[in-house]
């Protein structure tokens, strides 16, 4: 039986288990920057053609429009670790996010629906409305985002027992696998699958400054807006009757939760495709070393992201030269044992 104490009891606990853990999570956002800003500017020198570290800094401070180097590094490979590093951050956050609101530990966009219906969306979109411009892409992989979501929550809800975290796991593997399958008939019937195969293996080599111009005002408000509702993410990750019981209105921000969710996702995906496990095994890294507040984890699983996704993009130039490996082929080898012991661990909850 709840005692009247109860929540404040539960948010005494968080602090116990995150006392001490402050230093750890400023090493990580202070000194995990300098290390992202350090592989960003290694990862620019590596690729088809090797470019010395001094003519990556000529070229970013003293252009020259004559140099070829000079053009791979400002117009391909600079925008290309720009949005590895953005694409990362906005995964890794996601996942956080929705782990903390839905107290799931499986949770993460590409598991649950949202990756694949923001790619059924951008076939959709490369099929009937191919000279749509960028912005509306991203408007588009919103909508997909949103119904992939709602499709796993819903199916998911049907049973006895609500949304249990291993029945939306399962849900978002049925309802994922019913999407990617459709995007892949709309590809072969329209011709269009050379366009959707870079969004179904994942890659970044075609960003290019506009998409960065109109992604990275979606993705780094969306960070802001996550930063701002950490505290509430904490609350709400001790169940919602807890949360209830300190004056929190968990509908409003579950609500603002979900919308920032599909603008990481959606946003994500309209640049690297569907790249799976990043939103599942950065935040377990970032609450395994920070702790259980996601005032915290939110911006410990932003840097760790982003290092992730910029030192997934070197390996995929690195592993078989001059040929590039699919991101998400490198994310999978990583994280389908991960996935599988989580899996184990939540055998109980099928």
């Amino acid at each position: 039986m709840k005692t009247r104490n109860e929540p404040e009891a539960k948010v005494q606990d968080i602090k116990e288990k995150t006392k001490g853990r402050a230093w750890a999570a400023w090493l990580i956002i202070v000194i995990g920057s300098g290390a992202l800003v350090l592989l960003m500017a290694f990862s620019i020198t590596k690729g088809s053609a090797g470019i010395p570290l001094q003519t990556v800094w000529d070229a970013l401070f003293h252009f020259d429009g004559s140099s070829t180097h000079h053009l791979i590094v400002i117009d391909l490979r600079l925008p290309r670790v720009i949005a590895s590093a953005l694409v990362g951050a906005a995964f890794a956050v996601s996942g956080a996010i929705m782990q903390g609101t839905t107290r799931n530990p499986m949770a993460d966009s590409g598991l649950l629906g949202i990756n694949a219906g923001a790619g059924f969306a951008l076939a959709i979109c490369f099929a009937f409305f191919p000279g749509l411009g960028y912005m509306n892409m991203i408007l588009f992989s919103f909508l997909g985002a949103a119904l992939g979501a709602g499709l796993v929550n819903g199916i998911a809800s049907m049973g006895r027992g609500g949304a249990a975290p291993m029945r939306l796991v399962l849900a978002g593997a049925a309802v994922s696998a019913l999407l990617a399958a459709l995007s892949q008939g709309i590809a072969l019937y329209f011709h269009v699958a050379q366009n959707i195969m870079f969004w179904t293996t994942g890659g970044v080599a075609g960003s290019n400054w506009e998409q960065i111009k109109i992604m990275s005002p979606w993705i780094i408000a969306a960070l802001l807006g996550a930063f701002a509702l950490s505290r509430s993410i904490s609350l709400l990750s001790l169940g919602e009757d807890v949360a209830k019981g300190l004056g929190l209105n968990t509908a409003v921000i579950n609500t603002l939760c979900s919308f920032i969710v599909l603008i990481l996702a959606g946003a994500a995906v309209s640049v690297i495709g569907a790249v799976g496990f990043v939103g599942l095994m950065i935040p377990h890294l970032a609450r395994y070393l920070v702790g259980v507040d996601y005032r915290w984890i939110l911006p410990s699983s932003a840097v760790l992201g982003a290092l992730l996704m910029v030192g997934a993009d070197l390996g995929a130039r690195m592993l078989n030269p001059p040929f590039e490996t699919p991101i998400g082929v490198l994310t999978a080898l990583v994280g389908v044992p991960f996935f599988l012991y989580l899996s184990r661990k939540q055998r109980r909850a099928l």
